[in-house]
């Protein structure tokens, strides 16, 4: 009687308190997959046609078509990794489901052990309570013991959706100079400086949302991108014919 007045007071307290946790985890996963190679790689690809002397109508027609087809395939890659992760969760429910059934003392034994790693020794009245109710016990064993929480029935359709929309912003970005810009040596300028700044945006907002240092986030995610445009831009000068 006396913990139940306890809890009933604790009530207010918990309704007073209002804790602001950051639950957008999986959208901000897909952003940060499709923008940083949205980015990276058009920005490369661009890059290392400009230092082969491509003109600028043929590296925005090819960046066009890079970001397009890289769109659809990281889309689609999203799409199966998240259908993937719903048809584990659904294999693993109904084993769960049958174990429940015909070993409920083997998983009462498992709930048990998971409580004590806890510290939780008084551990009795919860696995009597679970055993009662069929559903908490089964999405207890789902989180606790396998550590598969239950997906969101549109999560595949959003996750190709938001990684497929978010690398055609990042994409678009370094080829936006080549559209102003005839002759590509001037628009791979402008295209270094404009997608080293957003790289250096994206990359502040990525350290920011995954409390990661901001700064050294934006600074190592610009460094990337310098990296790869760099490599591509060396090796088409590599590789470029020589002019008699």
């Amino acid at each position: 009687m006396a913990d139940l007045d306890r809890t009933r007071n604790q009530l207010p307290l918990i309704q007073q308190h209002k804790e602001k946790h950051f639950t957008a985890g999986e959208i901000v996963r897909d952003i940060i997959i499709g923008v940083s190679d949205g980015l990276t790689v058009p920005f490369a690809l661009a890059a290392g046609l400009s230092g082969a002397n491509a003109s600028s109508s043929i590296v925005l027609t090819a960046g066009i078509a890079e970001v397009a087809a890289g769109a659809i395939s990281m889309g689609l890659g999203g799409y199966l990794a998240a259908k993937s992760e719903a048809d584990q969760y659904k294999k693993e429910l109904r084993r769960e489901e049958e174990e429940i059934v015909l070993v409920p003392d083997t998983e009462a034994a498992e709930v048990a052990e998971i409580l004590s790693q806890y510290g939780i020794d008084e551990y009795g009245p919860v696995v009597n309570s679970l055993r009662k109710n069929p559903q908490a016990w089964l999405d207890f064993m789902m989180r606790f013991e396998l550590g598969l929480e239950k997906p969101e029935p549109k999560r595949a359709i959003q996750s190709a959706l938001t990684i497929a929309i978010s690398y055609i912003l990042g994409g678009l970005i370094p080829l936006i100079p080549y559209m102003f810009f005839p002759k590509a040596s001037e628009a791979v300028v402008a295209s270094v400086v404009l997608t080293l700044v957003a790289l250096l945006v994206f990359g502040y907002a990525k350290g920011y949302f995954t409390d990661n240092k901001p700064v050294m986030s934006a600074v190592q995610t610009a460094f990337i991108g310098a990296i790869a445009s760099a490599a591509a831009f060396g090796m088409a000068k590599l590789v470029q014919p020589r002019q008699p």
